[in-house]
Formats: structure tokens, sequence, C-alpha cells
């Protein structure tokens, strides 16, 4: 059984930060689990190849699609003028759409990363190794010493543990230096264009217009990843309209350069998530010989104190009843099958799952979060 998420890389700029370190949990069975390590891959597009952010796409087709060529430029150009009524309609002015579509192009580049998802693997464990390497770890916890203050406040106020939403700012943009330089409008409106989910990104664009046209970030600066995510955090436009914060209050929700708005967006996003402070993601358990592990599966929670009469342990034979609220919720994971690592996993990672719905992602975020504090 393999449950870990098998998804494509939008254009996060984020890069590996790779060390010597490895972060691998143990494994059961080394020979079998270089076999199972081999056998779970995440798919990224080219450049960045580095990237660490999975894709908001349900799924990943299991043959490469045919790029089709752009029609030209102008029936791109013959779409804008189809679309500007619509966007109109929606609320957005004729003055903010002119000036947001002067000079946009048809960008090809977009299509062939939307296409190319299956250029580039990465195992989990590489994946996992990168996310929590060493280098990311130090500078997270640099981040972490040197914005302590304001992020303190900010977990207070919103019940987000303050190193996860550093882990977030590290992997989605290497902590705020990797932001994405395409144009957000020409991006999205580009996807559009494109008939392979036309109704998706054009709702995108709507929301992106209304973004402009708010005030928030002018022209000049609205940039983003190929795929249309924003800011440090990397937020899709209807998440940016849900959840933006305005923390410092200056009348502009600023995701890309003020970092109070960036941090308290995030952790807005994930209390309305279902976050809860200060209490685990998960943590790596040990099942017993001759376990069940039709178990492992997102549908089926237990308490802990359940799972541990099954024989779950923590590495080291240590009880979960040491650590955990035996009353608590928790499923199982198994991201590299039987002979790996497995994980009880809670409620804030399921928060996490709804940033982005991939379980090498959050589990990726779990554990440089638990580097970080």
């Amino acid at each position: 059984l393999v449950i870990a998420s098998v998804l494509a890389v939008t254009g996060s700029m984020a890069p590996a930060q790779t060390g010597d370190d490895t972060t691998r949990p143990v494994s059961r069975s080394t020979a079998d689990s270089e076999v199972s390590r081999s056998a779970v891959s995440l798919l990224s597009v080219s450049a960045p190849v580095q990237s660490l952010r999975p894709s908001l796409r349900p799924a990943v087709t299991t043959t490469p699609e045919r790029l089709v060529p752009a029609a030209t430029q102008s029936g791109f150009e013959d779409w804008i003028r189809g679309f500007r009524p619509r966007a109109l309609r929606q609320g957005i002015s004729a003055d903010v759409f002119d000036r947001a579509f002067a000079g946009v192009q048809y960008d090809s580049d977009v299509i062939r990363r939307d296409r190319n998802q299956s250029e580039f693997t990465k195992t989990i464990w590489e994946y996992l190794d990168s996310a929590a390497s060493d280098a990311r770890v130090n500078n997270g916890k640099t981040a972490l010493r040197k914005h302590g203050a304001l992020l303190e406040r900010i977990e207070a106020q919103y019940g987000v543990d303050k190193d996860v939403i550093v882990a977030i700012w590290g992997l989605e943009s290497a902590y705020g230096t990797f932001r994405g330089s395409n144009s957000v409008i020409g991006s999205l409106a580009t996807l559009a264009y494109d008939a392979r989910r036309s109704d998706f990104f054009e709702a995108q664009l709507v929301e992106a217009l209304k973004i402009l046209q708010s005030g928030d970030v002018q022209l000049a600066n609205f940039k983003g990843s190929w795929a249309g995510a924003m800011g440090q955090t990397q937020f899709i436009p209807t998440t940016y309209l849900e959840s933006a914060v305005d923390y410092d209050q200056d009348g502009r929700r600023d995701l890309w350069s003020n970092l109070g708005d960036v941090f308290a967006s995030t952790a807005n996003y994930l209390s309305r998530s279902g976050y809860v402070a200060n209490e685990p993601w998960g943590y790596e358990v040990v099942p017993p010989d001759g376990f069940d592990f039709s178990q492992a599966d997102r549908s089926i929670s237990k308490t802990v104190g359940t799972w541990a009469t099954m024989g779950l342990n923590r590495p080291g034979n240590k009880s979960l009843t040491e650590s955990t609220d035996l009353n608590a919720q928790a499923y199982l994971i198994i991201p590299a099958g039987a002979s790996g690592p497995a994980f009880l996993v809670f409620r804030n990672f399921r928060a996490i799952l709804r940033y982005n719905n991939s379980t090498s992602y959050a589990l990726g975020i779990g554990l440089l979060s638990d580097h970080i504090a």
C-alpha cells in the first residue's frame, strides 16, 4: 500500500538548499526499504527543478501530453477581447482591465511547464531530504530568531505554531528569496486561454484582477510563479482574497514584501483550516510484526490509545502514551509502503494538507518545522 501523493510541481521558486545530513526516518528493513523508496516518486517540472511545491492539480496524466502550439498571438488577443466583458460583469473596471492587459503576450513557456510534468522525478526520500536539508534548517532557525518577536505575536493571535509558519515560508520561497518573476496576469491569462483547465484559471484570473483593483499591489510588482501563485508563501488568487491579512493595517495586504502580512496571512489560512497550536502534526511510529497495513488510510481515524493497543510504538520502543493525549484522533500513513517508515498524523497534518494536498509536502513541512523548533 502506497499512499504518498504523487503530484506535479507548480512554479514555486524555492531552491533545494541541500545539505550533507539525511533526515530519513527509521525503516524496518533496509533492503526492502530501498525497493520501496524507488517505487514512490514526486513529479516535477522543468526549471526550476529544485522547486518543492507540489501542484494544486488533483491528478497526473499517465502518458505525456502532446504540446499543441498556440493558435497564434492574434488568437490569444481574440480570447482577451472575449474575456473582457465577462470580467467586467464580475466587477472589474474597464480601466483596471485595460491597464492589466496592456502588452500581455501569450507565454508558451507557461504551457511548456504545464505540460512537461514527467521530465524530472524525485523519490520521496530525495524530496524529504531536500525539504529538511541542513541549509534549509539552519536558514529557518536564523529566520525564527530574527523574526521571533513578530512570529510570537502572530502565533498568539492565530493559534498557529511559529515554526510551522517558518517551515511553509522556507519551502515555498526559500524564506522569501525566490518569489517568482512571472506576470501573474500574463501567466493566468495564458493558462485560461489554454483548453486544459480553462474554467479554473479564468476564475483565478478574475480574482487576480480583483486583487489588482483593490490596490494591494501595483501592476509592476504583480509577480509570481508560472502557475499564478503569489507572494512569499505562494497564495493562489482565491486563497489570497479569502485569507490574506493586512497585519500592520497600512491599507494593503502585501504578501510580496511585508513580513507581518506574509506570516499573518499564512497563519490565518492554517487557522481557518483547523490548525491548533501546541499540538503535534504527527510523528514516526513502528508497527509490530504482522501489522495489518490496510489500516493505513486517511479515512481510518483512531485514538492514540487504540493505536497503542494495536502494538504501535515510537522508535526506540517508546510507548505512544509517553507523549500524546490518548484520546487524540490520528490516522496512519506509510508513504513508501509497508517496508518504509510509518507516521501517525493528527488534525494539524490535515490543516497542512489544506495548504497543499500532498502527503509528501505535508511531511516535508512537519519534518522541517520539527528541526527548526
